[in-house]
């Protein structure tokens, strides 16, 4: 059964009228008539599926970015890439299952893949802890960004986070540190490095993988410095406000491209990438492919250098005076 959303209810009645006809469509002599009455259903719900998604506010954005269904960082490893190597622990701590890494090869080029993982029901989510990391999962991406340098190996990460896990304990372990470090190595490294938010870019949880040469977000992902729950927890001392705080945050993939914080928006199938996970996959393997080969002449010092142009440039005021 597909998870609807709040804002779905129209879309959901439309489907299941058409679903339930369907179930009972072999048992009708009128075989006909009832077939054109599913058609029916079903354009009506593709229309309301296309209107209410062509109009989606920034807390609905929100709300698609964390549906349950969307496609996760195991759906895109096995969508995209070949060979897949996992590679695991900081060599300091432990293993952190929250961020996940590995050696890959993506359409003939060898690759570090790494990002965040959520899982995809109780027991998995648990234990990934709903993609939260902690400072060993931060200090394993160091480790692994520091080894794809070394051999000239481009890294892409994939973001889909609420933000770093905020726990005594990776607190005690240096949380902040961690994040520190790794943002640091990101903006070091000689090769080039994208980034995709596919769901959540939460805070500095985010950061710490994501300060690429490119950022790239589905339409429908959202990228920001506090989650609109947190914000309106600060701002008016109540959650409830989430609404509000989602829509003055700018934190839509379309805000940030024209704020400039991002570079690209891949689209998503009409419904989200959890309606069609096979067609957005195929629209980020063509941009991933697209912009790796960019940097195929780059030097290393070339690539340090656009990256730092690129967030030096950040907040800059190019209009009037």
């Amino acid at each position: 059964m597909r998870t609807y959303l709040d804002f779905e209810t129209p879309i959901r009645e439309l489907e299941v009228k058409a679903r339930d006809l369907r179930t009972v469509e072999e048992g009708d002599d009128d075989t006909v008539s009832v077939e054109e009455k599913i058609t029916a259903l079903e354009e009506k719900a593709r229309e309301k599926l296309e209107e209410i998604y062509g109009n989606l506010t920034p807390w609905q954005k929100c709300q698609v970015a964390r549906h349950p269904e969307r496609p996760h960082f195991s759906n895109f490893i096995k969508a995209l890439f070949e060979h897949y190597t996992p590679l695991a622990g900081d060599r300091y701590h432990g293993e952190d299952p929250a961020i996940q890494a590995g050696l890959a090869s993506f359409r003939g080029r060898s690759v570090l893949i790494m990002g965040h993982e959520k899982g995809w029901d109780t027991e998995s989510r648990i234990h990934h802890n709903f993609g939260m990391a902690r400072p060993e999962g931060y200090r394993k991406a160091v480790r692994l960004m520091e080894m794809a340098d070394r051999f000239d190996i481009p890294v892409i990460t994939l973001v889909d986070t609420a933000g770093a896990y905020p726990g005594i304990g990776a607190e005690e372990r240096g949380q902040s540190e961690a994040i520190a470090r790794s943002t640091d190595c990101c903006l070091s490294l000689g090769v080039p490095m994208i980034t995709l938010v596919i769901g959540e870019g939460g805070s500095g949880g985010a950061i710490a993988i994501a300060t690429a040469n490119k950022v790239l977000m589905l339409e429908h992902a959202i990228y920001t410095v506090i989650s609109p729950e947190g914000a309106a927890s600060i701002l008016w001392r109540d959650a409830g406000k989430a609404v509000d705080a989602a829509t003055n945050m700018r934190i839509t993939a379309a805000d940030l491209l024209e704020m400039g914080i991002i570079d690209e928006v891949i689209p998503e199938p009409v419904g989200g990438a959890h309606r069609d996970p096979e067609k957005t996959f195929e629209a980020v393997g063509e941009s991933l492919e697209r912009l790796l080969a960019g940097y195929d002449r780059f030097t290393p010092q070339e690539v340090r250098a656009e990256r730092q142009e690129k967030y030096l440039a950040m907040g800059e005021d190019t209009g009037g005076e």
